[in-house]
C-alpha cells in the first residue's frame, strides 16, 4: 500500500445516488460505479480510512413521493431501502478490486448487511475495511445528508467529502449563472443563512456542533478525491 502524506485518517464521503446514474436518468450505471470505487480505492490506498454515505435518489426520493400523494414516513422508508441498494452495488464494486467493504444499514436486514453497531464499525474502519453506511439514520424525516453527518461525528471523522457535479459551493448556480462566484472558504452560519444548498439545514447545524468540516468538491473529475487528500485540487470548504 502506497501511503502518501495527507492531513486526514479517517474521513467520510457523502454523495448522492444520482451520482451513480451516469449520462442515464433512473437507476445505476455499472462503469459509473466501478469509476467512483476506483477513486475510493486510490484514497484507501494512501492508508485513508474511508466512511460512505449514498443517497438513493436515483431510484427513489421520499420527498418527491410524499409530493405525490403518498404519506411521508412511507416515502422515506422507500429512500431508505433505495440507499441499501446503491450500498450494495457499491460494495461489490469495491470487492471487485480488492477492496474489502462492510454495508452497515440503520434498519435490519441481517440476510444482506450488518446492523448498525458503532464500535463494531469502528473496527472495521480499523482494519481498512471501506465502511458504507446505509438506510440513513433509520428514521424519516432525516435525509442522507443528515446520515453522513450522524455517522461521520460517530466514527470520529475528521471531514466529511461531498461528491457533487461541480467543484465547490458557489453564490448561484453556475450551470445557469455565467457570473456565479465560488467560495473558496465559507462558514456553516453563512450556508444556512444565504441558503446555499450544501446540505440541509439539519445536516449543516450537527456538523456546527461537533466542529466537523465540510469539502465539497467534484466527483466527476478523475482523481479529484485522492487529489484534495493531498492538497491539490478545486474545492470549498465549510467550517467555523
Amino acid at each position: 500500500m502506497a501511503e502518501t502524506a495527507t492531513r486526514y485518517s479517517r474521513v467520510m464521503l457523502k454523495i448522492s445516488g444520482e451520482a451513480l446514474m451516469g449520462d442515464q436518468g433512473y437507476g445505476l450505471h455499472p462503469p459509473t460505479v466501478a469509476r467512483i470505487a476506483e477513486e475510493v480505492k486510490s484514497v484507501r490506498d494512501l492508508g485513508v480510512e474511508i466512511c460512505m454515505v449514498i443517497g438513493g435518489g436515483n431510484i427513489f426520493r421520499g420527498l418527491q413521493g410524499s409530493a405525490q400523494g403518498m404519506e411521508r414516513t412511507t416515502a422515506d422508508y422507500m429512500g431508505m431501502l433505495a440507499t441499501v441498494m446503491n450500498a450494495l452495488a457499491m460494495q461489490s464494486a469495491l470487492e471487485a478490486i480488492g477492496v474489502f467493504t462492510r454495508v452497515i444499514s440503520a434498519i435490519p436486514m441481517d440476510q444482506v448487511c450488518e446492523p448498525y453497531i458503532r464500535r463494531r464499525a469502528v473496527r472495521h474502519l480499523e482494519k481498512k475495511r471501506v465502511c458504507i453506511f446505509a438506510a440513513g439514520t433509520g428514521n424519516p424525516y432525516f435525509t442522507t445528508d443528515t446520515a453522513a453527518t450522524l455517522r461521520a461525528s460517530e466514527m470520529a471523522c475528521q471531514a466529511i467529502f461531498k461528491g457533487t457535479k461541480v467543484d465547490g459551493v458557489y453564490d448561484k448556480d453556475p450551470k445557469k449563472h455565467a457570473d456565479a462566484k465560488r467560495y473558496e472558504h465559507v462558514t456553516y452560519d453563512e450556508v444556512l443563512e444565504k441558503h446555499l444548498g450544501v446540505m440541509d439545514a439539519t445536516a449543516i447545524a450537527l456538523a456546527r456542533d461537533n466542529a466537523l468540516p465540510i469539502i465539497v468538491f467534484s466527483l466527476d473529475e478523475p482523481g479529484g478525491f485522492r487529489g484534495i487528500l493531498a492538497g491539490q485540487g478545486t474545492y470549498t470548504r465549510v467550517e467555523g
